[in-house]
């Protein structure tokens, strides 16, 4: 561990503890700008700084959010925005009492003779930009790299170099303070098999966990964001709920360490009801999480199948169906705060073992 990292261990520890809270998950909405307007441009919503203000704003607005939500991943530019009220957005967030994380890497470029396979940037500079979103209010993070399934990758060197700038970017964040999110996504598109899939959720976290570990990150003070196990979307398989927990937890035990503070799922690309769906058989799986969601700082109750807590931080899957109904209006900003409700709900259900709401 280094010696920042043993400083703040008990105030990360403690943050890490607060962000898997019983039956609450993590809102993901750091979509980057480009990513931001091709969804918005989708529903014919122009696209510019107000207007991603004002859905996101829309979106925290939600009554009962903290009920469902116990910390929401932003983008550089919604953290320094404000609300209609004059309040910054972690400012309105903390009120609430949801701690505001900032995703902070600087997206995917292809990786020196292994294209296509891709590498993050965002290393430079990154200390003075912790140090800036701390004092803004964020106290987690968010780092993302994807790997592509297919009979030639990815390879060990794709792996390896990503694996490196995780550690780098891990024990930075721990030393001013922020629980890292390491999320090595293993996408869903493609024609692998789920058994190919859960290969390769197994082989890219050893690997690692094997360097975070070198590079002396205190697990303890971190979250992993990790894809489900999943049939590429091009093979159209039927989704089986039961097969892709039970992929998804054999992959996990066998190459998380069980002094890792949590483990999120990504929804990746599936429906809203998909990812529901699947989430709910992992955590069926596991033997189920009771917990009271209205005491965010209760000790976790998690079945000895699994050593971590685990929840969601779902993007899409919680947020299209409000996007489409919201489109741009404030007079269907009830709908779309109703809709995004229902899901946050759906999810929240799924967390804690219990039914789903109709329709799910």
């Amino acid at each position: 561990m280094n010696p920042g990292a043993k400083d703040n261990r008990t105030e990360l520890n403690n943050i890490a503890r607060y962000l898997m809270a019983s039956a609450k998950g993590l809102l993901a909405a750091d979509e980057s700008n480009k990513s931001a307007t091709k969804r918005l441009e989708a529903l014919n919503i122009t696209s510019n700084p107000e207007n991603r203000r004002r859905y996101r704003q829309m979106l925290f607005q939600t009554p009962d959010l903290a009920r469902y939500i116990s910390g929401v991943i932003l983008y550089d530019e919604t953290i320094r925005q404000s609300t209609d009220q004059g309040q910054t957005i972690p400012q309105f967030l903390g009120q609430l009492g949801i701690i505001p994380g900032i995703k902070v890497d600087k997206g995917l470029v292809e990786l020196t003779n292994f294209a296509p396979e891709q590498i993050t940037e965002g290393l430079d500079g990154l200390a003075g930009r912790l140090a800036e979103y701390h004092q803004m209010g964020a106290r987690f993070t968010k780092w993302r790299a994807v790997f592509s399934v297919s009979d030639s990758t990815p390879t060990e060197a794709a792996i390896h170099a990503n694996a490196i700038v995780f550690a780098r970017y891990a024990a930075l964040c721990q030393q001013a303070g922020l629980v890292p999110i390491v999320e090595p996504e293993v996408l869903y598109d493609g024609d692998h098999t789920l058994t190919q899939s859960g290969a390769t959720i197994e082989r890219v976290m050893k690997l690692t966990f094997e360097i975070l570990k070198l590079y002396r990150v205190d697990l303890s003070g971190m979250i992993l964001k990790t894809s489900m196990a999943l049939p590429g979307k091009a093979t159209n398989a039927t989704n089986d709920p039961t097969a892709v927990a039970q992929a998804t937890v054999a992959a996990l035990k066998a190459a998380v360490p069980s002094d890792v503070a949590g483990i999120v799922f990504l929804s990746g690309g599936q429906t809203p009801e998909q990812a529901t769906a699947n989430f709910a058989a992992i955590i069926k799986l596991v033997g189920g999480q009771a917990g009271n969601a209205n005491d965010a700082a209760a000790p976790q109750s998690q079945s000895q199948s699994s050593p971590w807590p685990l929840t969601f931080s779902f993007s899409r899957a919680v947020q299209d169906p409000a996007m489409t109904l919201w489109l741009g209006r404030d007079e269907n900003t009830r709908a779309a705060q109703d809709a995004f409700a229902h899901r946050l709900a759906a999810n929240s259900a799924a967390r804690a073992g219990q039914p789903l709401p109709d329709g799910d």
